[in-house]
């Protein structure tokens, strides 16, 4: 999951050095934060936060065989 999410991130910003997914995992559940320059935050959370959902969604549909829920925070 982390990798596909660095993939997603990096085509979605222009300063892909930044990019950097942290996973937290617990009993009950995985956490990816993803964290990216100040400058591409606005291209990765979206109008509305509408490519934010989208990634989550993404994320969520390719995690349907982990034995835990997966979440993204955009930090």
């Amino acid at each position: 999951m982390k990798e596909l999410l660095v993939y997603i991130a990096r085509q979605l910003v222009d300063n892909t050095d930044a990019v950097s997914v942290n996973q937290i995992e617990t009993e009950k559940a995985i956490t990816l934060q993803l964290s990216v320059a100040e400058e591409d935050m606005g291209k990765v959370i979206g109008k509305d936060g509408r490519i934010a959902k989208a990634i989550r969604t993404v994320i969520k549909a390719a995690s349907r065989n982990e034995d835990k829920p997966v979440y993204v925070d955009i930090v």
